[in-house]
């Protein structure tokens, strides 16, 4: 089972060729591949004046870079990518790996049997999860949360949450020790331990001592991961830095919700059915199940899956990852629900159910063909989905390595990988490949009035362009001078000019035309926007996905479109 799971999951992250979520490469992959070759984007939560991110986690990525670059094996980008996809995948069959263990633990009062049916079925549901194709293998710090959590939970002393019996120490000191860093690596893994944590102290209220032996290993082993955090990101930054309070304060400010808020059904309606997909009639089942064992092992862990649900709802930001780490619970209650319904057994006795032998038959076929149908939703957002996001990386690294390369992407911010990608150190240089930005806004005490650099070039793409490029195409393709903003302390300091003046957004960012641009095939929708281009010289050199692929600003596949010639001189500023 642990080799299969780490190939399996090792293959499907090598293989994985589509784009999920920014926060894969610019909160994992860019930090780690900055600090070990020098170069890589670093977004405003890490040169915000208060940083947001730890390197905790980016640091997983930095043993393999250095390796790759002291063996000199790093002149080869596909290592460098291939490199961290393997970790990863590693790390995430940790999750494939105890889930059946997780299982076994809290589903033991069943028959030998049964025990070893469930644990074999909620394996099988983590290994074809439509929601761990999509995300576990990927180098997302809610990933490695998956299994954290879950090898947490497997420690975690179940036994004493249902009977009398007292808690085995070294157990609970492992399972705190993995929850501690899960909480470190994401903060808001604490949801999950706090509702743990509290069934397991009212349990033992009675037992002063044992509850003074958890409480110290608990604080011990809390400040001995919040000290070891705090001293690895003092010194990535050059200064005292608790990340851990900046990122709390900043999630409890308005500032959280600028990257999206959605309705507190979200999770209920969206996410959950989401991260289930053809198990979820067999999950609701299963809690139902659930609450109709009161005081059982798997009533508690539903009570964690509906507290976690039930806090998160109160956040304005949401996102289906967010929900991740419960669903290794979802597939155990998935699994108790297929067993009963497969082998007969009432929720609340161990005596089978009379069935005739037809349907007996037809669920143990109806079953697993639920359950399949993921399957095929797997293969399309590994292989076909949002891919050419990834595959223009591949162009871009072949472009030739001279001073006249100029890459400017007209897109949504963060809409691609960058250097962990790329790999191009010629290309490094500040103003030779430029992004549009999308800082959130810091020190303002209005947020609903801001918009960001990507919101000003969206509103009017034409003007922008005209007001913010020289009228003509210089063929030297110079360094744009101020692609982009900073989220430093000038930046707020500008913020909070244009707040108190009421003036425009736009903070006079400055390009030079890029020989080559790279955007959504949506752009060329725009009224006049593709003529601009042409009569500035440009013509397209490469395209990927499909026109109706994306949504919204991602739609159309991407275009890069390279400077052929003089074109037509018109000028663009009339």
């Amino acid at each position: 089972m642990i080799l299969f799971s780490a190939a399996f999951r090792v293959l499907v992250a090598l293989l994985t060729q589509s784009y999920f979520q920014p926060d894969e490469y610019f909160q994992a992959l860019e930090p780690a591949h900055r600090y070990v070759f020098g170069y890589g984007h670093l977004t405003w939560e890490w040169v915000n004046p208060e940083p947001l991110r730890s390197m905790l986690y980016p640091a997983l990525n930095v043993p393999v870079y250095w390796l790759l670059k002291v063996s000199g094996l790093d002149v080869y980008p596909s290592l460098v990518i291939a490199g961290p996809r393997v970790l990863h995948g590693l790390l995430a069959a940790l999750t494939d790996v105890w889930v059946p263990k997780l299982a076994s633990v809290v589903l033991d009062d069943a028959s030998t049997r049964g025990i070893a049916d469930r644990a074999v079925i909620s394996y099988l549901l983590s290994i074809t999860s439509f929601f761990h194709s999509l995300s576990l293998s990927r180098s997302l710090s809610n990933s490695l949360e998956v299994s954290l959590t879950t090898i947490a939970l497997g420690y975690f002393p179940w036994d004493v949450l249902v009977t009398s019996s007292l808690p085995d120490l070294r157990k609970l000191r492992r399972s705190t020790v993995f929850a501690g860093i899960a909480c470190a690596n994401r903060p808001t893994n604490a949801i999950i331990w706090i509702y743990m944590f509290s069934v397991l102290f009212w349990r033992l209220r009675g037992n002063a001592t044992y509850l003074a032996y958890i409480l110290r290993d608990t604080v011990c082993i809390g400040l001995t991961v919040f000290l070891a955090v705090f001293t690895l990101d003092t010194w990535f930054y050059g200064r005292p830095t608790s990340t851990l309070m900046n990122f709390l304060l900043v999630n409890a400010s308005p500032v959280s919700s600028f990257y999206g808020s959605s309705p507190w059904h979200y999770y209920v309606l969206q996410a959950f059915p989401i991260l289930c997909t053809s198990a979820l009639p067999f999950v609701l089942h299963g809690l139902w199940l659930a609450f109709a064992k009161p005081g059982s092992k798997l009533h508690i862990m539903a009570g964690c899956i509906v507290w976690t649900v039930f806090v998160y709802s109160f956040i304005g930001h949401k996102e289906w990852r967010f929900l991740h780490p419960l669903l290794p619970m979802m597939h155990i209650l998935a699994a108790e629900s297929i067993v009963q319904l497969i082998h007969g057994q009432e929720a609340r006795h161990a005596r089978p159910i009379s069935r005739t032998p037809a349907t007996w038959s037809k669920l143990q076929f109806v079953i697993p063909l639920i359950l399949l149908l993921s399957i095929p939703a797997s293969f399309y957002v590994v292989f076909f989905h949002c891919t050419s996001q990834i595959e223009v990386m591949s162009f871009l690294r072949q472009l030739p390595n001279d001073n006249s390369t100029t890459v400017g992407f007209l897109m949504p911010c963060h809409s691609t990988p960058w250097q962990a990608y790329l790999h191009r150190p010629d290309l490094a240089q500040p103003g030779k490949m430029w992004a549009l930005g999308c800082e959130p806004p810091l020190g303002l005490q209005n947020h609903t009035e801001y918009r960001d650099q990507t919101d000003v070039f969206f509103e009017s793409p034409i003007s922008y362009i005209k007001s913010h490029f020289p009228v003509h195409v210089d063929p030297t393709f110079p360094l744009s001078p101020f692609a982009f903003s900073v989220a430093n302390a000038t930046f707020i300091q500008a913020l909070r000019a244009i707040e108190t003046q009421s003036g425009s957004w736009d903070l006079g960012w400055q390009h030079e035309w890029p020989k080559y641009a790279v955007f959504f095939g949506a752009l060329l929708e725009e009224p006049g926007m593709r003529t601009l281009f042409e009569v500035n010289g440009y013509i397209e050199v490469w395209k990927g996905g499909w026109r109706w692929g994306g949504e919204g600003k991602r739609k159309g596949g991407v275009r890069v479109w390279a400077y052929g010639g003089m074109g037509n001189t018109t000028d663009i500023s009339s």
